[in-house]
């Protein structure tokens, strides 16, 4: 998928123009991008992570002579993929998609300013909220036990009728001719 398929993508699914999809996809990009070069990570939950990794000057080795170098500080920046997002790209699985969302009537500032304002509402002490609870977790799959498979008992091996070896030939060791000495 390319930048252009993206857009069209979020302009369909957020019910808006390609435009405004664009603005978007644009503002993101701006705000990730200065916030990881100021040295801020951004941290996307269930997607990714966006990090700066400056190292320092240091000194190393020439692995070809074993001359000592000396290595100039850097900066990096990594990209981490988040374990939502891992277990649904390498399970294949669909990832949830989000509510549809609503257009909500806007009102114009001529409309703001005909309408009176508003007394101020006296603070009550607040109710706490109910408590929310957790999503209740998978139950671990159940595994089968690996089948354990008896030991295989060899049957005792024959006793082989021994034969006796026929008789090697010799031969007779050939001697080294005599050195024949000139006088």
């Amino acid at each position: 998928m390319n930048r252009r398929e993206l857009v069209a993508e979020i302009s369909e699914r957020l019910d808006t123009d390609k435009r405004s999809a664009e603005a978007f996809v644009q503002h993101f990009v701006d705000i990730v991008t200065e916030k990881v070069s100021k040295g801020e990570p951004v941290s996307i939950p269930g997607f990714a992570k966006f990090a700066r990794r400056d190292s320092k000057a240091r000194m190393g080795r020439n692995p070809a002579t074993g001359e000592a170098i000396r290595i100039k500080a850097s900066k990096k920046v990594r990209i981490t993929p988040l374990k939502a997002f891992k277990d649904a790209a390498l399970s294949g699985r669909t990832v949830r998609k989000a509510a549809p969302v609503k257009k909500t009537a806007t009102r114009t500032t001529a409309a703001r300013k005909a309408t009176p304002a508003k007394a101020p509402v006296r603070k009550t002490a607040a109710k706490k909220a109910p408590a929310r609870k957790a999503p209740a977790r998978k139950a671990p799959v159940a595994r089968k036990a690996p089948v354990k498979r008896a030991a295989v008992k060899k049957a005792p091996a024959k006793k082989a009728a021994v034969r006796k070896a026929p008789a090697k030939r010799t031969t007779a060791a050939k001697k080294a001719p005599a050195k024949r000495t000139t006088r």
